[in-house]
């Protein structure tokens, strides 16, 4: 999608539960994971907050977290600003990429849905600016497209992917060209090539917690 058209900012939210399998889910996992080292006054980066989504359901789930969430679309921030209502108070918004961001130690981050947007070297220097900004110990929780690169694996997850949508009540002639879009646009990575560029950014005890069809999850520390 556009992230500078208005009317697709405004359709952005159902758009990831027609096409991610278990999205709910994936944010309360997400959720989880980041509890299980943040503390209840923590501070959370949000990278990709556009929308508000993650956000939402992180500053519901803990009263005592303060956010920071980068996102470069000023729609997409508006939007957020909008699905948080109240809960705004408690959540600073960044205008721009992660390295125009503050600086500060974070006790969390995570990135969801954002990764297979960047280039591999975009990729490379995210992490390790996202390492950067959190404290010793401190959990990275991110999930986005990665699925077997090589044919005909490839293909096959791909209309996988356009069968869910399909399924989820998205036009089938829609998710076939939204199929066609992330093969030809994105760069895509097989799991264990994400793995090894969390690893190089410097994570460690990275798992994956999470598998819907092309989309998987993973979950490491800063080394503390």
């Amino acid at each position: 999608m556009s992230f500078t058209d208005p009317q697709a900012v405004a359709r952005y939210a159902e758009g990831p539960i027609r096409q991610v399998p278990g999205f709910h889910a994936l944010q309360q996992m997400a959720t989880l994971l980041l509890a299980e080292s943040v503390p209840a006054t923590g501070r959370v980066l949000v990278l990709g907050a556009g929308g508000g989504l993650e956000l939402k359901v992180f500053a519901e789930a803990h009263p005592g977290w303060q956010f920071l969430g980068v996102d470069p679309s000023a729609e997409m921030l508006s939007l957020a600003r909008a699905h948080l209502g109240a809960l705004a108070e408690r959540v600073q918004l960044h205008e721009g990429y992660l390295d125009s961001a503050p600086q500060e130690a974070f006790d969390g981050a995570t990135s969801i849905l954002v990764m297979h947007f960047l280039s591999l070297e975009e990729r490379r220097t995210t992490l390790r600016e996202l390492a950067r900004r959190l404290k010793p110990g401190a959990p990275l929780v991110l999930a986005h497209h990665s699925f077997p690169q090589a044919e005909p694996a490839k293909s096959r997850w791909l209309a996988r992917y356009a069968a869910f949508a399909a399924s989820s009540g998205v036009d089938p002639g829609n998710a076939a060209n939204a199929a066609r879009a992330i093969s030809e646009r994105l760069a895509l990575l097989d799991p264990e090539q994400e793995a090894a560029l969390l690893r190089e950014a410097g994570f460690v005890d990275i798992e994956l917690f999470y598998a819907g069809l092309t989309f998987k999850g993973w979950v490491g520390r800063k080394p503390g």
